[in-house]
């Protein structure tokens, strides 16, 4: 029965075993990644968005978790990147592109948008030569962008007075723009913006109202591709007809010109599985965030045609949102199959081992009775010849020894049954062998012997 108790008990410690580490296992797989999130600028739309994308993650109780850290700029966001300070940033590429970084999503999609009256008589980029343009949200970024695509079309920015080949970049608030306007302070307006915010709208509508006759014409860029290439960390942006107003339609047709992005960038070491997982939960709660904050409208996936192509692109996409953009995400075994393969080679080798102790062990145990009964058959080899009464008494103890080692070896052990009948024998053909001597001696040593031999 102790036997008995003590195997149960070693097959509950083997169960709770396994149980605790499926356990540890799966809390380990299931369990919230936390990753560090670099936000910037300062006061812009991406805090904001990124903050009510982790309040979102929280409240789902998703598989993410998002650890906001403010940054003023976006220079500084992106060199918390390329250090490895966080696991994602937002990063403006024109101005800072860390090289380890690679997109998830873009944020907001930035373009050059010049307005102006339509009785200026500014209809192309080249109009602009000679011309005072006004400058909204004087970012220095900003500033160079407008700059750079100037002098692609022959134009540099002069000061006053302002020379046949050159325009005057003035600076201005938005609350001034229709007093610059009216005094004629200012030919145009430019501003680096996204296309379909409200303030776009409100600055178009602006120069509308400012305008003797209620037109206003938006000028593109019609060297986009050229200059796409030539500024690899800029990108072709389309104006949709209609965009600012159906009746007139403005923009009478589609234009394009330049513009710059904020992108959600992970570092290149962010497995597939988290980078899949942060690039998923965004788009699918991005109908969500929209209804608290508009600027989750503008989130879009980075452009691209083929896979090939979105992993050698100038702004390359990391493999885990492309995984999710193709939908090829990996699965649980996918995921977890390299840790899967090392726990089932070294469990396999941990079994040996056991197995291989347990042999070893067995057999030890088995040779010990085995020790113990060659020498009781010694001793009812030894008994026969054996005449005088100490050693007959001797031996008498001796057999007492080794049926008590015996027996408690059996209670604590476990034992082949045919190595313990072997025992058994041995110590009834010894003690028979020696009561046999016995009884030609005088009555009360054969009585002394047989009360020893007694089982």
């Amino acid at each position: 029965m102790v036997g008995l108790r003590i195997r149960r008990e070693a097959l509950f410690l083997v169960l709770a075993a396994a149980v605790a580490v499926a356990s540890f296992t799966t809390f380990y797989a299931t369990r919230a990644t936390t990753l560090k999130v670099a936000v910037a600028p300062k006061g812009g739309t991406e805090p904001a968005l990124l903050q009510a994308y982790a309040e979102a993650l929280r409240a789902r109780n998703k598989d993410i978790r998002l650890k906001i850290l403010p940054f003023d700029g976006v220079r500084e966001s992106a060199e918390a990147l390329r250090t490895k300070a966080v696991d994602l940033a937002v990063v403006r590429p024109d101005i800072s592109l860390p090289e380890n970084g690679l997109t998830l999503a873009v944020l907001r999609e930035q373009a050059v948008l010049v307005i102006t009256p339509e009785a200026s008589g500014i209809a192309a980029m080249p109009d602009l030569a000679g011309k005072r343009l006004g400058f909204i949200a004087q970012r220095t970024a900003d500033k160079t962008l407008i700059s750079e695509l100037l002098e692609h079309d022959g134009i540099t920015v002069a000061a006053e007075p302002v020379p046949v080949d050159g325009v005057a970049l003035i600076g201005l608030e938005e609350k001034d723009l229709a007093t610059a306007l009216s005094e004629k302070r200012i030919d145009a307006v430019v501003t680096v913006t996204t296309p379909t915010t409200p303030a776009a709208r409100r600055i178009v509508g602006i120069v509308r109202q400012a305008s003797p006759d209620n037109q206003v014409r938006l000028i593109g860029e019609q060297d986009t591709a050229a200059l796409a290439e030539r500024m690899p960390k800029l990108s072709a942006v389309t104006i949709p007809a209609g965009l600012f107003g159906g009746n007139p339609r403005l923009p009478a047709e589609d234009i394009t010109t330049i513009g710059a992005t904020y992108r959600l960038m992970a570092r290149d070491s962010l497995s597939r599985s988290v980078a899949a997982s942060v690039t998923q939960h965004l788009f699918e709660m991005r109908g969500g965030l929209a209804a608290s904050n508009s600027a989750a409208n503008a989130i879009r996936a980075p452009a691209y045609e083929t896979t090939a192509e979105a992993t050698s692109a100038k702004l390359p996409i990391h493999p885990g949102a492309i995984d999710y953009f193709e939908r090829e995400q990996e699965s649980f075994i996918e995921r977890y199959e390299t840790w899967i393969y090392l726990i089932a080679f070294f469990g396999g080798g941990i079994g040996s081992i056991l197995a291989w102790l347990r042999q070893r062990l067995s057999r030890v145990r088995r040779e010990r009775i085995e020790v113990a009964t060659e020498r009781l058959l010694e001793i009812r080899d030894q008994a026969g010849e054996a005449s005088e009464p100490a050693r007959l008494t001797a031996l008498a103890d001796e057999i007492d020894g080794l049926a008590a080692e015996v027996a408690r070896f059996a209670l604590h052990r476990h034992v082949e049954a045919r190595t313990m009948g072997a025992a058994t024998i041995a110590i009834e053909t010894a003690r028979a062998t020696l009561m046999r001597k016995a009884s030609p001696l005088d009555a009360r040593q054969a009585s002394m012997l047989g009360a020893r031999n007694v089982d």
